[in-house]
């Protein structure tokens, strides 16, 4: 059984769970981080130098980086089917995994900031409807590229689904005026939320 630790509203934690979940594998999961704290305490800076969640521990391998995580789950408990052997399906997978760090994360974060860790009355609206227009055209490119398939990397499930899971998610609960209509995106966002794991870990708890 593997161990996990990271409080279960975090966006990069909600990925491992999910990805656990469609693996059938057992975990142990610690709350830490933000409101359960400890991960400034020494114990978990050993393990995770970042001070940042999820960390995992599987037998003797202490493993952090969410999308690491998901690889690692992949190739350790048979999870061909959400991270293909083949060359050109796998490239396709971690084309979609890069770009979840470098241009949704980048897009999604000051909106997330603006609309639900700040308190309405401190909201810069102005910057948070800019962060939200450069985010809408990061959700255009993906329902572009789900016009051909059901999934990001086919006609099935991915990691790179479970990936950008939690962003669709936020994107879908943001109030903000003017979102572009991506009727590939609403249809991805529907199949996503058959899947029992993103139901229960990224669907039905509260976006804090």
């Amino acid at each position: 059984m593997i161990t996990i630790w990271g409080r279960s509203s975090s966006s990069n934690v909600q990925k491992v769970l999910w990805c656990c979940s469609e693996l059938g594998i057992e975990f142990e999961q610690t709350q830490v981080g933000r409101e359960f704290g400890c991960n400034d305490e020494a114990w978990y800076l050993d393990m995770n130098p970042n001070g940042l969640v999820p960390t995992i521990r599987d037998g003797e391998l202490v493993l952090w980086e969410s999308n690491a995580i998901l690889r690692y789950l992949c190739g350790r408990y048979d999870g061909d089917r959400l991270y293909p052997a083949a060359l050109d399906r796998r490239a396709y997978i971690d084309q979609w995994l890069d770009w979840q760090l470098t241009i949704m994360n980048p897009a999604i974060s000051p909106v997330f900031w603006g609309l639900i860790r700040t308190p309405e009355a401190e909201r810069n609206m102005s910057a948070i409807l800019v962060a939200g227009e450069r985010l809408g055209k990061a959700w255009t490119l993906i329902d572009k590229a789900l016009a051909g398939s059901r999934y990001l990397s086919g006609d099935t499930l991915s990691i790179a689904d479970i990936a950008l899971g939690n962003a669709v998610h936020r994107w879908y609960a943001f109030q903000l005026p003017d979102k572009p209509k991506l009727a590939h995106l609403d249809a991805w966002y529907s199949r996503l939320q058959e899947h029992a794991g993103f139901h229960k870990y990224i669907f039905t708890p509260t976006i804090v």
